[in-house]
């Protein structure tokens, strides 16, 4: 066995076990938005593609009233930058981790969500794993969680017939967990209170439709200024 194919397994098995949570939650959400999709005229085929292409989880959830109504391009445009407006954010902190990654960058932004984010910023590769190797099979694992979750809720759905009102609830309950997870370790609880006051204040002054962005902004303002104290 080469020097690389030892580098590679070192990388997995150290990845695997951080995503289990993710595991978990991408399966349960993942079925219920294919679920969801196949309820509203889409199969598993177009779950799973639009998993694959789009992988955009929140968005995906309400691109399916967008799918199913009248298509108003500026109103799906609008809708999409508003949920998707943390990435921005978020995107812009892993740039020192993803830095000297080679051509596997393109596929580390291009996977990059909520919870692979969360699990990345607050890990390390263990010694002697490569980081490079670390950081892909995490994003890649967390992709293929999400891509499954969603074909078996596509096929599940087209079997059994129940009520779905309210299944797009388990989105919520995920991040709900991220947070709590985050909550546990002492460092992180500042930018947690940080987060959570930020979007209070967004959610008071624009409201329920508007917040994301101004709440996004606010945060990071806030986190810019204080980040001399954070990093202490």
């Amino acid at each position: 066995m080469s020097k690389r194919e030892i580098s590679i397994r070192k990388a997995f098995s150290a990845a695997f076990p951080k995503t289990i949570p993710v595991l978990t939650g991408f399966l349960a959400l993942g079925i219920a938005y294919g679920i969801l999709m196949e309820k509203n005229g889409y199969g598993a085929l177009w779950s799973t593609l639009m998993s694959a292409i789009a992988f955009c989880g929140s968005m995906q959830y309400v691109a399916i009233t967008l799918l199913t109504a009248v298509f108003n391009p500026m109103q799906a445009f609008i809708m999409s930058l508003l949920v998707n407006a943390r990435h921005l954010f978020y995107g812009l902190s892993m740039l020192p981790k993803y830095k000297g990654l080679g051509k596997i960058r393109g596929f580390l932004i291009y996977t990059l969500c909520d919870e692979t984010f969360s699990i990345e910023c607050s890990v390390e590769p263990p010694e002697g794993v490569e980081r490079k190797y670390f950081y892909f099979f995490i994003s890649l694992l967390d992709y293929l969680y999400w891509v499954l979750g969603s074909f078996l809720g596509g096929v599940v759905g087209n079997l059994i017939k129940f009520n779905t009102k309210g299944l797009d609830f388990a989105l919520t309950a995920l991040f709900v967990v991220l947070f709590l997870e985050q909550w546990k370790k002492k460092e992180n609880r500042i930018s947690c209170i940080i987060g959570v006051v930020c979007t209070t204040i967004a959610l008071l002054v624009v409201g329920a439709t508007n917040f994301v962005i101004p709440a996004m902004v606010l945060i990071l303002f806030v986190l810019t200024i204080g980040r001399k104290k954070l990093c202490c």
